[in-house]
């Protein structure tokens, strides 16, 4: 059991988005990761900034959190085009809520993406963010 349930539905994510031949023919299943927003590598999907909200107790000595992923989306190659491509496969990927390990998902609200280009017009960066939140119930 975990006592931090968003690392878990983090990693069920993660998991979702490199299982799916669309995301993975994109990009390498590696340049799916967790930590810093800054790409190390590109095209990428960042999942950052877990957010949690302890909304209380469930019966069987579970608790109750609304948890929340941001995902990153960097692309330099074809800019803005990959981006939402990328972005279209994973929100079809996160379609349904993923199966995580030591948490249930009680209610799932799939990510949708928004995209901002660089502003310097020699640079061909794409940024694409969304956010995927889920309720869930977990225990220590």
């Amino acid at each position: 059991m975990t006592t931090d349930p968003s690392l878990s539905f983090q990693t069920a994510l993660r998991a979702a988005l490199i299982a799916d031949p669309a995301v993975t023919a994109l990009l390498p299943a590696a340049h799916v990761r967790a930590g810093s927003t800054r790409p190390d590598k590109l095209p990428t999907i960042i999942l950052a900034n877990p957010q949690t909200i302890h909304l209380g107790r469930a019966s069987g000595g579970f608790y109750v959190t609304s948890v929340a992923v941001d995902l990153h989306i960097w692309a330099l190659d074809d800019g803005a085009d990959m981006a939402r491509q990328i972005g279209v496969a994973a929100a079809l990927a996160l379609w349904d809520a993923p199966h995580a390990e030591g948490i249930a998902v009680d209610d799932y609200m799939r990510p949708g993406f928004s995209y901002m280009r660089d502003p310097d017009p020699e640079l061909a960066y794409c940024h694409g963010i969304g956010t995927a939140e889920a309720v869930v119930r977990w225990r220590v």
